[in-house]
Parts: C-alpha cells; sequence; structure tokens
C-alpha cells in the first residue's frame, strides 16, 4: 500500500473512532484530539502524495515539515492580523480576504525556502501546496473548535460536519491555489516577476470568488427567479421566504461555482506541472 494511502485511512480509521468513543462517552478531553485528525488528515495525505510524486533531491522531509507547519502557521497568523486591521465590512470584503491570505503565505513560502539553491517549477508546486495545506489544517482546526460551540452548549455534530465539509473541500482550495504560486515563483528562480504577481492576483481571483460564492449564487437566484415582493422586502432589511424552487436553484449555483473554480485551479495547477522542466543553480 502507497504510503499517503495508508497514512489516509489509518488517520481515518482513528477519527471514526474518536467520534465513537466521544459520542459514547461524552468525554470532553477528547475534542482536541478530534479537532486536530479531523482537520490535518486531508492536508497532510496530500502532502505525503505531493513528496512522492516527480520531484529534486532538495525537497527533502524536513524542508515540507518546515513548510507545513512553519509556512502554516505563518499564513494563519499573518492573515488573522491583517484582516482584523484592514478589512471593514463592504461589498468587496472576500477580495481583500483573497489578496491578503494569497499574499500571506506566498510570503511564508518564500520565508521557509529562501536558502534553497536550486529551484523547479515542480518543487515549487509541491513546497507552495505544502505551505497551502498547512494554511489550510490550521484554518480548519479554527472552524471546527468555533462549530462546537453553540447557543444550547457544546455540538459534536456541527463539529464533525464541519472537518467533513472542509476536508472534502482542502484539496481544491489553498493546497492549489498556493500550489500554483509556488509554481510559477519558482520557475522565475525565486523571483517577484510580472507572471508572478499576475499568477498571485489569480489564485487570489479564485479565493475571493470561491469565498462570495454563497453571496454569488443568491444573487444570482433573486436575478433569474425573483419576485417584486421579495425585493421590497430586502429593501426594507426583511429576509424573504423563498420557493423550494429557488432553493433548488441556489443549491445548483453554489455547488456549481465552486464544482468550476476548483477545476480551473486543478487545469492551472496540471498545466505548470507538465512544462519543461529547468533546474536553475543560484548564487549561495
Amino acid at each position: 500500500m502507497r504510503p499517503w494511502l495508508r497514512i489516509f485511512l489509518i488517520g481515518l480509521g482513528l477519527w471514526v473512532a474518536t467520534v465513537v468513543v466521544t459520542t459514547v462517552t461524552a468525554n470532553s478531553t477528547l475534542i482536541p484530539t478530534l479537532v486536530l485528525l479531523g482537520s490535518f488528515l486531508v492536508p497532510v495525505t496530500f502532502v505525503v502524495w505531493a513528496h512522492g510524486r516527480d520531484r529534486s533531491p532538495e525537497i527533502t522531509v524536513e524542508l515540507l515539515f518546515n513548510c507545513f507547519v512553519i509556512g502554516g502557521v505563518l499564513g494563519v497568523l499573518g492573515a488573522s492580523a491583517l484582516e482584523t486591521w484592514l478589512l471593514k465590512p463592504s461589498l468587496v470584503i472576500f477580495v481583500g480576504v483573497g489578496l491578503i491570505e494569497e499574499g500571506v503565505k506566498l510570503a511564508a513560502l518564500l520565508f521557509v525556502t529562501r536558502n534553497l539553491l536550486r529551484r523547479t517549477a515542480r518543487d515549487g508546486l509541491v513546497l507552495g501546496g505544502a505551505v497551502g495545506f498547512g494554511f489550510a489544517a490550521f484554518e480548519s482546526a479554527g472552524y471546527a473548535f468555533n462549530a462546537l460551540f453553540t447557543e444550547d452548549g457544546l455540538s459534536l455534530r456541527q463539529l464533525v460536519e464541519t472537518e467533513v465539509l472542509r476536508g472534502l473541500l482542502a484539496p481544491v482550495g489553498h493546497g492549489v491555489w498556493t500550489a500554483i504560486v509556488g509554481g510559477v515563483l519558482f520557475a522565475a528562480h525565486g523571483r517577484l516577476t510580472g507572471k508572478v504577481i499576475m499568477a498571485y492576483l489569480g489564485v487570489a481571483l479564485l479565493h475571493a470568488l470561491w469565498d462570495s460564492m454563497n453571496a454569488i449564487a443568491i444573487g444570482l437566484t433573486l436575478v433569474f427567479t425573483g419576485r417584486p415582493w421579495q425585493f421590497s422586502q430586502l429593501r426594507i432589511g426583511r429576509v424573504p421566504q423563498v420557493s423550494e424552487q429557488q432553493v433548488h436553484l441556489y443549491t445548483v449555483l453554489d455547488w456549481g461555482g465552486l464544482l468550476l473554480i476548483s477545476v480551473i485551479g486543478v487545469l492551472w495547477l496540471r498545466s505548470i506541472a507538465r512544462a519543461p522542466t529547468v533546474r536553475v543553480v543560484e548564487g549561495p
């Protein structure tokens, strides 16, 4: 059995066992174990899978670990600080979120790989993906922890649902976006060229669209099927009742949009991975 598959199956079994035991015993001391297993399982699996792909000898386990942990922690800390200081509620807040989070992940990648002497685009994909998945793991842990608390007390069901949903979406989110920028960055010899800036802006746009897809789907649903009385209620600050048809249309638009963003990101990443490999030796 391949290492990444073994890690995934063992980790999944441990996570399921932790869910069952926590539910049966109502032992709250198991919740940190549940949060960590559920948040890190998919990101760690994909990093191990990427490590087994075509890469150069410079991509060591130690370097991958540094990218995942140091890059991920620096990313979430930087994003939290900048979003708190710079962003205010507005219609374009998700654009700011995309620019900040993709920017701090790029900065973290530059910092962790600053001493590399040789760079290839494929190495950039692997290391960028490690930073992105590290960011996703720590961020998911925070979301899972927050989902635990409700007005009625602790909700194990909401925690598990959050971990399952974010685990399913993790492979096509932060990991892919930072891998794309990492590949373009390393193809540019680690320098912030015009292509790197354009790649950064491109993934920031995908990130912003991903985060705002819920609002976009609601807006499109109302544009296509909205009734005058629904718009009247919206103008006075009330939430209008919706029909079953509108709920179905919203669901299709929401998930369809996420699927489209995912396909664009994966195809972009594949185009970088298939580009000719050119190894560059830099000065010490």
